[in-house]
Order: C-alpha cells, then structure tokens, then sequence
C-alpha cells in the first residue's frame, strides 16, 4: 500500500485522556511536564480537562466525558487531524462500562499512525523526543484505494 505524509509542526495538538484510577498519575505527569506542555495544544476529556486546567493554568479544549462520546470524539478528531499523538493512561485492571470506546479510539490512533503513550514511561519518552518540538513527517497508508474500491451487491433472494 502506497502511503502519504502527515506534516506535524512543532506545536503539537496533543490528546490527555485517563480513566478515573488514573487521573492523579495523569495529572503528576502533566503538572512535571508542564512547561513542555505549554506550547502544544491539549486537547482533554471530560473530567479529565477540568482537572488539567485547573492545575496546569493552561487552556485545555474540554470535549465530553469518555463514557459519554468523548473518547469517540478524540477518535474523530484524529481521522480529521486534528490530533498529532495521544497521552492515554488507561487502567488494564478495573473494567470499562465504555471499553469498546476505549478500543475504537486505540484502533483509530493504529490506523492513522499517531504515536500513544499509555502509562508514564511512555509518555516520558514521547514529551522528551527531540522530535516533540520540530517539525515531522508521519507516514500514513494512502487509503484512497479502500475508499474508492468497489462494491459488489448480491441480491437477497
């Protein structure tokens, strides 16, 4: 399959995502991280954005709680563009009402290549890249081909 360029600039528009066990380890990452923050643009859910503004002073773009579309949101913000990479501290022992949300953004985040950090380590390593803050070329399957493939109806008999 053929692939095209992203361009990423050195501003990032980045997606800070927790589920509630989370949050704190979530926001500690954030408030240590702060200044390298501060220049992207951040983009949260629900409860989730409330937290980060009020403990970074930074303006974070609030969309819905998970449970109730923002993850979906986030996943629609991606196909889009409007999301270079995703920061998503998601708890592996505590089930979700919404965890088929949670998938779909994960597989959203796979298919459009956007690089995922899920636990502090991860994100560690992402916010102090030397390619957080230039510019950066992310290669992405031309899926032109899939959308414009053809059909074959059968009849129902």
């Amino acid at each position: 399959m053929a692939h095209k360029k992203i361009p990423m600039k050195p501003d990032k528009k980045i997606a800070l995502v927790a589920h509630d066990n989370k949050k704190r380890d979530l926001l500690e990452w954030a408030k240590f991280n702060r200044d390298l923050l501060a220049h992207h643009q951040i983009y949260a859910t629900g409860t989730t954005g409330k937290l980060l503004e009020e403990e970074l002073g930074l303006k974070i773009a609030k969309l819905k709680s998970g449970p109730l579309g923002g993850d979906q949101q986030i996943g629609a913000k991606i196909v889009d563009n409007e999301i270079d990479f995703l920061i998503f501290f998601w708890d592996p022992l505590q089930p979700q009402p919404h965890d088929p949300d949670v998938k779909a953004l994960l597989r959203m985040a796979v298919v459009w290549n956007i690089p995922i950090a899920n636990n502090r380590a991860s994100a560690d390593f992402m916010i102090s890249s030397p390619l957080m803050d230039g510019e950066y070329d992310r290669l992405v399957p031309d899926y032109e081909n899939y959308s414009e493939r053809k059909i074959v109806s059968r009849e129902m008999g």
